[in-house]
């Protein structure tokens, strides 16, 4: 039941997805035989959990390679077409991918494919946005994606509830070792040897009895038996102490980061603006309106765009700052941290995904701004003030959401700390 719901999956709204990929053409239609290729590992390997028990631990990653291989394949296909005209088609197949990883997930899986779906959502709404009024088949594209992954998250809450669900469990793992058993208990006579006749107890009895009495065949500590008295007892051997190994460290190879020489050119109608590290004088002069400026993997960097151009991309970018004149459509920042935009002109929207720390220098003629974030945390917009001063308004992070009567009702609350 569990291969033939998940080959459902892939007669399904898979085979429409490669369909309209092929329709689409390009880097989309290459890219999604790469995503074929991932559910033909994935079917294999269900095909194999459902003829057999439970493997260990390293016979199962052994199992998973292949899908683990097409999964990267589909991830690494879009780092390299960053200049695609489709590369929002390739980010939102690259990000949501991973929900192929489920088989991995316990005791909740199918949780974990909606966040994967959700993961992509972002990109996804770009291609809408971008295409809906060009091709409709990029909005098909879009729809058999996404139930793709919703076919995959009900099949996985179906057949594979708390786990991956193998074809026998086995026997079960003898249980951890721990402390060994009490020692059996000694009987009574045992624990008090010559007092094992009523005569005896008897004679114990009288013993205690006595009270006071009792004490009078105790011999009397003089003051030579008290140490605090005769200092020679004091003296003794010295407690015995484990001896405290000096460890010997090991040495450890120093990781560097991967870095990738920089990179600042114009290519057709896209200014490319990568791997730039400590450079504050990237300056992009007389942009055009057809142009738009990608800034990725930039890091304590400042570039300026002089000039109207269509849009800004700030994408994995870390301490860096970007100052413009004007956008037609839009800026957008994606994985970025402590980032700082400034527009001189004006800016219809601003774009903030999966970003912690950004700073928006806002101008007296983008005051009518809409900012869309999302998964973004440390958020802050600066209006001018008629005195060449800001004020800072910070955005909401946190939401309170409640039923009402025509559904759900969610409202910005106030964090305080």
């Amino acid at each position: 039941m569990s291969v033939a719901g998940f080959n459902d999956i892939i007669q399904d709204s898979l085979a429409s997805f490669l369909k309209y990929s092929e329709s689409i053409g390009g880097d989309a239609a290459a890219q999604a035989k790469l995503v074929q290729k991932a559910f033909q590992a994935q079917l294999q390997f269900l095909t194999r959990a459902s003829q057999s028990g439970q493997p260990s631990q390293g016979d199962l990653v052994s199992l998973l390679q292949p899908t683990s291989v097409q999964i990267a394949a589909v991830q690494e296909f879009r780092d390299k077409k960053r200049t695609s005209p489709h590369f929002n088609h390739l980010s939102a197949i690259s990000e949501s991918i991973p929900a192929l990883g489920w088989v991995t997930i316990s005791p909740a899986p199918a949780p974990y494919v909606k966040e994967m779906n959700d993961a992509g959502q972002f990109y996804t709404n770009r291609v809408l946005k971008e295409w809906k009024e060009k091709d409709k088949t990029h909005v098909e594209w879009v729809k058999a994606w996404v139930q793709t992954l919703v076919n995959l998250q009900q099949f996985v809450k179906q057949h594979h509830t708390t786990g991956l669900v193998w074809a026998s469990k086995g026997a079960p793992p003898p249980p951890p070792g721990g402390l060994p058993p009490p020692p059996p208990m000694l009987p009574v006579a045992d624990m008090a040897p010559g007092l094992d006749s009523a005569q005896d107890r008897s004679a114990l009895f009288a013993e205690i009895n006595k009270g006071e009495g009792i004490t009078s065949s105790l011999k009397k500590v003089t003051s030579d038996m008290q140490t605090h008295k005769n200092t020679t007892l004091r003296s003794g051997p010295a407690p015995f102490k484990a001896p405290v190994p000096t460890p010997v460290a090991k040495p450890v190879a120093p990781i560097k980061a991967i870095e990738k020489p920089p990179k600042f050119l114009k290519d057709g109608k896209k200014w490319m603006v990568e791997y730039q590290r400590n450079n504050n004088n990237l300056v992009i002069e007389n942009a055009e309106m057809n142009n738009v400026v990608y800034m990725f993997q930039c890091h304590s960097s400042t570039l300026t765009v002089k000039g109207k151009l269509n849009s800004i991309v700030l994408d994995s970018c870390k301490k860096s700052s970007v100052v413009f004149d004007s956008v037609v459509a839009s800026i957008e920042f994606v994985n970025c941290q402590s980032v700082q935009m400034q527009v001189l002109g004006k800016v219809p929207t601003i774009s903030i995904d999966k970003t912690d720390g950004c700073q928006m220098y806002l101008s007296p003629e983008s005051l009518a701004v809409e900012i869309v974030s999302s998964k973004s945390s440390e958020m802050n917009v600066m209006v001018p003030k008629g005195n060449g001063d800001y004020t800072e308004y910070p955005i909401p992070e946190q939401f309170k959401t409640s039923v009402g009567p025509k559904g759900l009702v969610t409202v910005a609350v106030e964090s305080k700390g």
